[in-house]
């Protein structure tokens, strides 16, 4: 338990220190983390609407902060490239990120044009029963995204690295709201940048 939770650390360090410098992208975080806790209780009362909110709330704030805000150049504090810090990223990196998005993206349109997409989801008969089939197809394409990545790294890596993975992945809306609470204050007072030093723990 103790090598989990040291390797739990060290990813949500290196999960921050790389791509976390932007007060603007922390902020966004937050707003991501808090409309996540929303969607995981929303999981109990209706899946396709917690979808909905974890996708176009959630999961759009989260990935914009990373694609318009966050510097993409050579990161001077860490000392490292970009394409380093893509390379030896743990979950999905920018490019798998534009291929899970792309997914997100097409889906809609695959209900749109084939109710009930083959008997996965219900047929929908009007735009309210859209919505909530798109709901559940970006809910299967969450948890298969999850898994997915989650058995790819038992291979890459091994066992433990793709559960301490999965376990930083669903606990990360409750770590960013405690990390990122004060970004929208500091942003308010100027500091549009973090300067990242290195820290024992987070």
């Amino acid at each position: 338990m103790k090598d989990f939770l040291e390797a739990l650390r060290t990813q949500r360090w290196d999960d921050h220190r790389y791509y976390h410098h932007c007060r603007i992208n922390q902020s966004l975080h937050l707003l991501s983390a808090m409309s996540f806790v929303v969607a995981y209780g929303m999981l109990f009362i209706d899946p396709a609407v917690a979808a909905l909110i974890a996708w176009l709330v959630s999961m759009t704030s989260r990935q914009s902060g990373h694609f318009f805000f966050e510097p993409l150049g050579y990161d001077h504090v860490n000392q490292a490239t970009q394409d380093h810090k893509e390379e030896i990223k743990v979950g999905y990196n920018l490019r798998r990120k534009v291929v899970l998005l792309s997914a997100w993206a097409l889906l809609p349109l695959a209900i749109y044009l084939k109710p009930g997409l083959l008997g996965l989801l219900p047929v929908h008969e009007d735009f309210a029963g859209f919505l909530h089939a798109v709901g559940y197809a970006w809910l299967y394409l969450g948890v298969a995204a999850l898994l997915f990545r989650t058995t790819h790294l038992f291979f890459l890596k091994d066992v433990q690295t793709g559960l301490v993975w999965m376990t930083k992945i669903l606990t990360d809306p409750f770590h960013d709201i405690y990390l990122y609470h004060k970004a929208p204050f500091q942003l308010l007072k100027g500091q549009r940048f973090e300067h990242v030093e290195m820290r024992t723990s987070l």
